[in-house]
């Protein structure tokens, strides 16, 4: 989506029902698979390493010499691999069914999808029409003379995704969580955060002059006449880049928090013409959430102080930007040389029919979504997870009981968020309609800008009206999970519910330390230090004691400290300061599963070991298993930089030590790598 939102924490951030939804749910037809995915591949082990020296190379050792990064990816692991499936095996199938099918109706879910996946192939087409299709909005952008036909042209330039120097959507009031509000948020860095444009390093400077050549390059591309335009446009985001938070100050709620009037950001930027603005992005509002007064300030006197051509040629840019990949082919090829092999070192695109699917996903992912779980996600798989997610609130309820660090007070709050937490699993209970898309074969840029108008204006539209909580911020097949503390739920969607994360054939301990503990990590996100900061209601409120809420700190910042000081790759260490949600999330979601695990096991007596390991080492198994993941250089630089989720060797690796579990499992002894002494150990839930 084109909005920022910082709100929702998926995993890579009263009881809901658990009947099946009235239109697209699972029928009786599904397409099972009856291959038995192994619980655990014995092979992947190195034995070379030591579990208690380096457990992701002992467990994932054999696994990442035989699973080498593909040219078309910049990482490879279980995320990447079940994408894949989802993507290019299963939807590619269902796209293929209904490509083959004529005289599908006009506006029928089944004529969008296969009419939108037919223009990204008809690249005779695209060759063709060249960049004609954005020619109505580039003539604007030539038009401007003067600061408010900027205004105006970038208002209606953001409804269909084109960025400029703030972004605005409508979202839950984070105070008062049942109404939606509008939001504004920095926005405008082609390379998606500020330390780009300011780490003196090698690698991060490699990337800016690439930066200005791909610019150039696209200029010359697309036949516009600017002259250096990379170097115009760089300089212009380094000064931007300088005005705006980082994305660790971004992460505060409270001071991210600025209500305000509508009428107070024409003081704050009286020079930018926030009424033509509203009218073009069809906001009717009176009251606006603003992220960050001073940058409103400083971005006026910006735009004031910068020649008009200057800007002029900067939003020709972002417009060029945001298209390119439905562009021409050199221009397409270009943009994926800069931000596919220099940002991320892929080497290669992926083929065109499975960007083809890809894209269709991305445009038209609810559509496929509900075709996705007919077809592949069996009824039975969510009654098991909704029995996982209640084991594991049952669990983290005793762990609040049993806190040393928090007052009874505190904990009697915490209980009553944990109780009133709800959750969404596989696939929502309801399907929107979106039969007035028009999308035309011949047409891809306008089928792209259709998609992007429709989703616009269903996100603006829900100012000032009651939340839907019923709506899903992914759709059905996405490999990932989330929490949204505004929602105060967690999120499954039916796309990860899959080996290895959740595998029906795997022992328990395998699946604990595997499904459950991705549940634990969503649930802990409801505690971590943005979540806590939200009540049993979704609203930014403090239900804390002074006292426990310098306890807590205290015990993240010690944990923020111990991810700092990993050096993740040459002179890039992890920003714990970044990462410290996920982290929290990754450690509580962990013990949260061992101990449910443990738990399961009441009047049922424990297991015998499987292939000579114990439930304890397996659960741990389960862990690594889910995230081993190899990694090109840049991708992990880049990563480090603008990603909140530390990288999956150290999502293992990171929380271990700190768990005595972990170490009593493995007979790891004192002195170890992988076992820490009990004084720098951190246990927040």
């Amino acid at each position: 989506m084109s909005k920022t939102n910082a709100v929702k924490l998926p995993l890579l951030a009263a009881m809901v029902t658990l009947a099946a939804c009235n239109s697209g749910g699972p029928s009786s037809q599904q397409a099972q698979d009856t291959t038995k995915v192994p619980a655990f591949n014995l092979a992947d082990i190195d034995s070379a390493n030591k579990a208690c020296d380096d457990f992701d190379n002992y467990v994932n050792g054999n696994w990442k010499k035989n699973n080498p990064i593909p040219s078309t990816e910049s990482r490879w692991g279980a995320f990447n691999i079940l994408d894949k499936e989802n993507k290019e095996v299963r939807l590619k199938g269902i796209i293929a069914e209904i490509t083959s099918k004529s005289d599908l109706k006009k506006g029928s879910e089944e004529q969008q999808i296969a009419d939108y996946y037919t223009s990204f192939l008809d690249t005779a087409t695209i060759e063709k029409r060249g960049i004609t299709p954005l020619q109505s909005y580039l003539d604007k952008i030539n038009g401007i003379k003067t600061l408010a036909d900027l205004s105006t042209v970038s208002g209606e330039l953001m409804k269909i995704g084109v960025s400029s120097f703030a972004g605005f959507y409508a979202d839950a009031d984070a105070k008062d969580s049942k109404m939606n509000i509008l939001y504004e948020a920095q926005s405008g860095l082609s390379l998606g955060e500020k330390s780009y444009y300011e780490r003196p390093d090698s690698a991060t400077q490699n990337v800016r002059n690439e930066f200005v050549k791909h610019v150039d390059k696209m200029f010359s591309l697309a036949g516009f006449p600017e002259a250096n335009p990379g170097k115009t446009i760089l300089e212009l985001e380094t000064k931007l880049a300088k005005i705006q938070l980082s994305n660790v100050e971004r992460r505060d709620p409270e001071k991210t928090y600025n209500r305000a009037a509508f009428s107070e950001l024409k003081k704050l930027a009286p020079d930018f013409d926030w009424d033509g603005f509203a009218q073009k992005q069809d906001i009717k509002a009176d009251t606006i959430i603003i992220e960050n007064k001073p940058y409103l300030a400083n971005a006026n006197a910006l735009l004031k102080s910068t020649p008009l051509e200057t800007l002029k040629t900067y939003t020709k840019w972002q417009l060029l930007k945001q298209f390119a990949t439905f562009l021409p082919k050199a221009l397409d090829d270009e943009n994926f040389h800069f931000f596919g092999t220099v940002v991320t070192g892929r080497k290669a695109q992926k083929a065109r029919p499975e960007r083809a699917i890809r894209s269709t996903d991305g445009h038209l992912g609810m559509p496929l979504g509900k075709l996705f779980v007919k077809k592949y996600f069996p009824e039975s798989s969510k009654q098991k997870v909704s029995q996982m997610i209640e084991n594991v609130r049952s669990v983290y309820g005793e762990r609040i009981d049993n806190l040393s660090w928090m007052s009874d007070s505190t904990k009697k709050m915490a209980r009553k968020k944990l109780a009133a937490f709800t959750y969404k699993i596989g696939y929502p209970d309801k399907w929107k309609n979106y039969s007035s898309i028009e999308i035309d074969k011949g047409k891809l840029v306008e089928n792209v800008i259709a998609t992007a108008l429709y989703e616009h204006k269903e996100n603006i539209d829900k100012i000032g009206k009651p939340v839907d909580k019923s709506e899903w911020g992914m759709t059905p097949q996405t490999v990932n999970a989330y929490y949204n503390p505004l929602n105060n739920e967690v999120v499954f969607p039916a796309g990860i519910l899959q080996p290895p994360f959740y595998n029906p054939n795997a022992d328990d301990a395998i699946n604990y330390g595997g499904i459950i503990a991705v549940i634990g990590h969503e649930f802990t996100h409801g505690f971590d230090d943005q979540g806590s900061q939200y009540d049993a209601d979704g609203n930014l409120k403090n239900w804390w004691t002074k006292a426990d809420r310098v306890n807590f700190e205290k015990l993240a910042n010690k944990y923020i400290n111990y991810f700092s000081s990993i050096e993740a790759a040459p002179k890039f260490f992890i920003n714990g300061k970044l990462t410290i949600g996920e982290n929290i999330a990754d450690l509580g979601g962990l013990t949260l599963a061992y101990y449910g695990l443990k738990k399961s096991f009441e009047g049922k007596g424990e297991p015998k070991p499987i292939d000579g390991f114990t439930w304890q080492q397996r659960f741990f198994l389960g862990w690594a298993q889910v995230w081993h993941t190899n990694i090109t250089e840049a991708a992990l630089q880049n990563q480090i930089q603008v990603d909140p989720h530390s990288p999956g060797r150290y999502r293992i690796n990171g929380p271990l030590p700190h768990l005595k579990e972990f170490q009593a499992a493995w007979g790891c002894a004192d002195g170890s790598k992988m076992a820490l002494p009990d004084s720098a150990r951190v246990v927040i839930w």
